[in-house]
């Protein structure tokens, strides 16, 4: 079986109002033709990278109806979705995100509210 990005995190769950983010491979060099070395870009305040998996979104509670026991119980909590989406290209802040490293690749793990842009082709998943 092929390793690829989709079952790598297969079982990765993301909870809340974070989204997994994968950085975007970094230029060495700047516009001008100044080469950087290791490490310089990494420390910028903002970062962009490209959406892996995304939570469920901020919990919101469902009120208690204890006084209609015959309702079946069900879930307490319902979700109020993200505007991320896999395969969206993300400019965050580096400040709000933590970095982590799975199976020998880098990632972030960002809450929405660090997020400052989101790029997003419509044709991508049709």
């Amino acid at each position: 079986m092929e390793l690829t990005a989709k079952n790598t995190l297969k079982n990765i769950i993301i909870v809340g109002d974070r989204v997994l983010i994968k950085p975007k491979k970094l230029s060495e060099k700047t516009s001008s033709g100044l080469y950087l070395p290791a490490g310089v870009q990494e420390k910028e305040k903002v970062q962009s990278g490209y959406v892996m998996k995304t939570g469920p979104g901020y919990p919101i509670p469902i009120p208690n109806d204890e006084d209609e026991l015959w309702k079946e119980q069900g879930e307490k909590v319902k979700y109020l979705p993200l505007q991320a989406k896999e395969g969206d290209l993300a400019i965050f802040l580096q400040k709000g995100a933590y970095e982590l490293q799975y199976k020998g690749e880098k990632f972030f793990i960002v809450p929405q509210s660090s997020i400052l842009m989101l790029e997003r082709e419509d044709d991508l998943f049709d």
